[in-house]
């Protein structure tokens, strides 16, 4: 047992422990949460890349089962990208020694530009990454009329 002190007063088990000053806080995983409730991990990445035929979003959701996740298009260009990643069941016999990964609803939602095929996004997911491809619609060129110049 090492004698370096914490700023408490108490006595830390080794030298590499680290103070928490948030570990008597009614919050868990370090998300202001209600007491009980799982954290929420509302800062899922996700990227957004346009190409010259679509628009290609791509989320990291390492644990989360594609049952899990939603995408839905609302309002006709609103991408919304939601789901739920569940805790892991805690056995009798567990002594969890440090939480950090998030667990709990999540939701990211997307204005999508005027220039979309609403209805023919495609998502997948493959090794923890959903890939949901937008297809842009053509632009259509206005047509030109070569007026001829009297005189």
């Amino acid at each position: 047992m090492s004698l370096i002190p914490n700023f408490l007063g108490g006595r830390r088990n080794n030298m590499f422990d680290m103070w928490d000053p948030f570990q008597d806080f009614p919050f868990t995983g370090g998300a202001l949460s209600v007491p009980g409730e799982t954290a929420s991990f509302a800062n899922t990445r996700i990227d957004w890349k346009e190409t010259p035929e679509a628009h290609v979003f791509k989320a990291d959701l390492p644990g989360v089962k594609k049952e899990e996740v939603k995408v839905e298009v609302e309002e006709g260009r609103i991408l919304q990208i939601s789901g739920d990643r569940s805790i892991e069941k805690e056995e009798k016999n567990d002594k969890w020694h440090r939480v950090e990964r998030s667990s709990g609803k999540f939701m990211r939602w997307f204005r999508l530009p005027e220039n979309v095929k609403v209805e023919e996004v495609k998502a997948g997911m493959e090794n923890g990454v959903l890939t949901v491809i937008v297809p842009k619609a053509e632009v259509k060129k206005p047509d030109v009329k070569v007026i001829d110049i009297s005189g």
